[in-house]
């Protein structure tokens, strides 16, 4: 069982220096529309990889064109350390990294989380090699025909994608397997992955209060925790079957986690949501709408985190459309109040 604090990040100020990534709305002056705080928010995890390559430019575009108020990404470093975007520590299952025979004599067996784990280890390439590889489909049953078609993409240019939006996006990032990747990349100065990480949201114009946390699944979501990181954090980003347990792919009856969250001003963004058969159980008849409505308006949670955001926002239209008058902003408003007082400490 796994829990993520909920570091969702959005621009504060202006920040004028952007890596180089040819989007539409690059030279657009005009102000953006505003992050919709009237309804639970849609998180493109990975991007719409449902539909394109998980965390790839493309998918991140999709996701936006879709109508996403997020986009998540989980982070890793390469052996010269730059950070990515990708998910898993081996580049096996998501990338034609076996074809390329160059690079045949790099597969190794390394310990990861307490596990003997063999393939090519994204920690062994630099940048420049990794931008030589094709990302591909994770799974089988998905959309093949975008295989091969693009590139892995650095944290920056993930960033980039998001500010260059036409409206406001927010940003998702999740730093993946720290341990694993400190003990494999060394950066000058000392710096760990975790500081190379905090420096780029920074460099961007976002504002971050960090925390370490070395706690069980139990502990997190005790009201103790519950109640200190309100002070930090925004929300919790649950695995969903620790909130509603399953038993033989029947939903059980919902644990009490999300009204002790919200007792704590904090919001909850269960994570994942995915519209094929396999992935749904068998309460919502293979229709990923009632598992939508299940969890919006049963549960009450905050957020979703799905590969397919167009899916989601046009539940989301359907039952809760946009307004025609909506400023709401009482998100953007709970961050500068707590990083307001943060800073008068």
């Amino acid at each position: 069982m796994s829990l993520i604090p909920l570091f969702m990040l959005l621009q504060l100020h202006l920040v004028c220096a952007r890596p180089l990534f040819p989007l539409p709305s690059k030279t657009s002056n005009e102000e953006k529309k505003t992050l919709q705080t009237f309804r639970p928010y849609n998180i493109a995890h990975r991007g719409s990889n449902g539909e394109i390559p998980e965390e790839t430019s493309a998918a991140y575009l999709r996701a936006i064109e879709e109508g996403a108020d997020f986009i998540e990404s989980d982070i890793l470093a390469t052996k010269d350390g730059a950070l990515i975007c990708f998910h898993d520590v081996t580049l096996d299952d998501t990338t034609d990294i076996a074809k390329h025979k160059e690079f045949a004599d790099r597969r190794r067996t390394y310990e990861v989380e307490w596990f003997n784990v063999t393939g090519w280890f994204v920690v062994d390439f630099t940048l420049a090699e990794l931008k030589t590889l094709k990302v591909k489909q994770r799974y089988p049953f998905r959309d093949q025909q975008y295989n091969g078609m693009y590139s892995i993409i650095t944290f920056e240019e993930f960033i980039s994608i998001a500010l260059d939006a036409g409206r406001t996006v927010g940003i998702y990032p999740e730093i993946k397997d720290p341990v694993f990747i400190n003990k494999h990349v060394k950066w000058a100065g000392g710096k760990k992955f975790e500081d190379k990480f905090v420096d780029t949201l920074l460099k961007y114009g976002y504002k971050v209060r960090t925390q370490d946390t070395n706690q069980s699944y139990w502990e997190i979501t005790s009201d103790d925790y519950l109640a200190y990181i309100s002070n930090y954090v925004v929300g919790l980003g649950p695995w969903k079957d620790t909130i509603v347990p399953v038993a033989r792919n029947y939903l059980m009856s919902p644990s009490d986690l999300v009204a002790r969250a919200h007792a704590h001003n904090l919001q909850v963004h269960p994570y994942t949501y995915r519209n094929e058969n396999q992935f749904l159980h068998f309460n919502f008849h293979a229709d990923p709408y009632a598992e939508y409505d299940f969890w919006l308006n049963t549960v009450g949670v905050d957020g979703l985190f799905t590969d397919f955001a167009g899916t989601l926002h046009r539940y989301q239209e359907l039952t809760s459309p946009h307004p025609k008058d909506e400023t709401a902003n009482s998100l953007l408003v709970k961050i500068v109040e707590m990083i307001t007082a943060y800073e008068g400490h």
